[in-house]
Protein backbone atom coordinates (compact mmCIF):
# COMPACT_ATOMS: atom_id res chain seq x y z
CA UNK A 1 0.00 0.00 0.00
CA UNK A 2 2.72 2.53 1.03
CA UNK A 3 5.07 1.24 -1.51
CA UNK A 4 3.15 2.30 -4.66
CA UNK A 5 5.26 5.12 -5.77
CA UNK A 6 8.20 2.54 -6.13
CA UNK A 7 9.19 0.17 -9.32
CA UNK A 8 8.02 -3.79 -8.25
CA UNK A 9 11.85 -4.38 -7.82
CA UNK A 10 12.38 -1.67 -4.90
CA UNK A 11 9.81 -2.57 -3.41
CA UNK A 12 10.94 -6.02 -2.82
CA UNK A 13 14.34 -5.02 -1.90
CA UNK A 14 12.57 -2.94 1.05
CA UNK A 15 10.59 -5.82 2.35
CA UNK A 16 13.67 -7.61 2.51
CA UNK A 17 15.28 -4.92 4.60
CA UNK A 18 12.47 -4.81 6.61
CA UNK A 19 12.95 -8.38 7.23
CA UNK A 20 16.44 -8.09 8.10
CA UNK A 21 18.11 -4.95 7.38
CA UNK A 22 21.69 -6.77 7.60
CA UNK A 23 21.08 -8.88 5.25
CA UNK A 24 24.47 -8.51 2.08
CA UNK A 25 23.54 -7.18 -1.15
CA UNK A 26 24.26 -10.28 -2.21
CA UNK A 27 21.47 -12.75 -0.36
CA UNK A 28 18.89 -9.37 -1.48
CA UNK A 29 20.15 -10.34 -5.26
CA UNK A 30 19.47 -13.94 -4.82
CA UNK A 31 15.60 -13.19 -3.90
CA UNK A 32 15.40 -10.64 -6.56
CA UNK A 33 17.27 -12.05 -9.54
CA UNK A 34 19.64 -9.05 -9.51
CA UNK A 35 23.76 -8.23 -9.21
CA UNK A 36 24.82 -7.45 -5.79
CA UNK A 37 26.04 -4.55 -7.31
CA UNK A 38 22.61 -3.57 -8.91
CA UNK A 39 21.27 -4.37 -5.58
CA UNK A 40 23.97 -1.79 -3.91
CA UNK A 41 23.03 1.03 -6.31
CA UNK A 42 18.97 0.93 -5.54
CA UNK A 43 19.51 0.97 -1.94
CA UNK A 44 21.82 4.13 -2.42
CA UNK A 45 19.35 5.34 -4.04
CA UNK A 46 16.71 4.81 -1.95
CA UNK A 47 18.79 6.44 1.06
CA UNK A 48 19.37 9.24 -1.08
CA UNK A 49 15.95 9.93 -1.65
CA UNK A 50 15.16 9.85 1.92
CA UNK A 51 13.40 7.02 1.36
CA UNK A 52 15.67 4.60 3.35
CA UNK A 53 16.21 6.66 6.23
CA UNK A 54 18.17 4.61 8.71
CA UNK A 55 19.18 1.34 9.89
CA UNK A 56 18.88 0.10 14.03
CA UNK A 57 19.62 -2.00 16.73
CA UNK A 58 16.56 -1.66 18.89
CA UNK A 59 16.67 -2.59 22.48
CA UNK A 60 13.76 -3.89 24.58
CA UNK A 61 14.55 -1.34 27.70
CA UNK A 62 11.73 -3.96 29.70
CA UNK A 63 14.27 -6.64 29.39
CA UNK A 64 17.06 -4.89 31.02
CA UNK A 65 16.81 -4.61 34.82
CA UNK A 66 15.43 -1.79 36.65
CA UNK A 67 14.02 0.00 33.29
CA UNK A 68 10.92 1.52 33.05
CA UNK A 69 8.86 3.13 30.00
CA UNK A 70 6.61 4.93 30.33
CA UNK A 71 3.93 7.66 28.21
CA UNK A 72 2.51 11.16 29.56
CA UNK A 73 -0.21 12.74 27.44
CA UNK A 74 0.44 16.66 27.67
CA UNK A 75 -1.89 19.38 27.14
CA UNK A 76 -0.78 22.98 26.85
CA UNK A 77 -1.97 26.18 26.50
CA UNK A 78 -1.45 27.35 22.67
CA UNK A 79 1.07 30.02 23.02
CA UNK A 80 3.88 27.06 25.29
CA UNK A 81 3.55 24.48 22.64
CA UNK A 82 6.42 25.00 20.78
CA UNK A 83 8.66 25.67 24.23
CA UNK A 84 7.69 22.86 25.98
CA UNK A 85 8.51 20.40 23.00
CA UNK A 86 11.89 21.97 22.59
CA UNK A 87 12.38 21.26 25.85
CA UNK A 88 10.71 17.87 25.79
CA UNK A 89 12.79 17.09 22.53
CA UNK A 90 16.39 18.24 24.32
CA UNK A 91 15.84 15.67 27.27
CA UNK A 92 17.82 12.53 26.73
CA UNK A 93 15.58 10.16 28.92
CA UNK A 94 12.82 11.41 26.56
CA UNK A 95 12.65 8.67 23.45
CA UNK A 96 10.03 10.20 21.49
CA UNK A 97 7.85 13.57 21.29
CA UNK A 98 4.52 13.45 18.92
CA UNK A 99 2.06 16.43 18.27
CA UNK A 100 -1.26 14.52 18.34
CA UNK A 101 -4.82 15.59 17.31
CA UNK A 102 -6.64 17.14 20.40
CA UNK A 103 -6.39 20.65 22.22
CA UNK A 104 -2.47 21.62 21.90
CA UNK A 105 -1.50 17.79 23.16
CA UNK A 106 1.76 15.93 23.42
CA UNK A 107 2.43 12.31 23.43
CA UNK A 108 5.34 11.85 24.87
CA UNK A 109 7.44 8.28 26.02
CA UNK A 110 10.71 8.07 28.26
CA UNK A 111 12.52 5.39 29.27
CA UNK A 112 14.03 5.64 32.63
CA UNK A 113 16.72 2.98 34.38
CA UNK A 114 14.76 2.89 37.40
CA UNK A 115 11.38 4.07 39.37
CA UNK A 116 13.90 7.08 41.00
CA UNK A 117 15.07 8.28 37.54
CA UNK A 118 11.22 8.07 36.45
CA UNK A 119 10.10 10.33 39.59
CA UNK A 120 13.10 12.28 38.95
CA UNK A 121 11.81 13.54 35.31
CA UNK A 122 8.45 14.02 36.67
CA UNK A 123 9.82 16.54 39.46
CA UNK A 124 12.57 18.16 37.48
CA UNK A 125 11.33 18.32 34.12
CA UNK A 126 7.53 17.54 33.75
CA UNK A 127 5.74 19.20 36.49
CA UNK A 128 7.61 22.18 35.78
CA UNK A 129 6.74 23.03 32.27
CA UNK A 130 5.47 26.19 31.36
CA UNK A 131 1.88 26.26 30.50
CA UNK A 132 0.72 22.70 30.83
CA UNK A 133 -2.92 22.53 31.43
CA UNK A 134 -3.11 18.85 32.15
CA UNK A 135 -0.89 15.53 31.95
CA UNK A 136 -1.24 12.01 32.64
CA UNK A 137 1.67 9.68 32.81
CA UNK A 138 1.16 5.67 32.41
CA UNK A 139 3.66 3.17 32.86
CA UNK A 140 3.93 0.42 30.27
CA UNK A 141 3.98 -2.88 32.26
CA UNK A 142 4.47 -5.25 29.13
CA UNK A 143 5.01 -4.92 25.25
CA UNK A 144 2.52 -6.98 23.78
CA UNK A 145 2.74 -5.48 19.95
CA UNK A 146 5.28 -2.84 18.80
CA UNK A 147 6.12 -2.65 15.49
CA UNK A 148 9.06 -0.03 13.79
CA UNK A 149 8.31 1.66 10.76
CA UNK A 150 6.46 0.85 8.20
CA UNK A 151 3.66 -1.27 7.90
CA UNK A 152 3.43 -3.39 4.19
Amino acid sequence: MFLEGLDTLDQKIIRLLIENARASYSEIGEKVGISRVAVKARIQALEQRGIIEEYTTIINPQRISGAVSCYFEIETQPEALSTVSEILKSNETITQVYRVTGKDRLHVHAVCASNQEMETLIREVIDPLPGITSCSCNIILARIKDIKGLRL
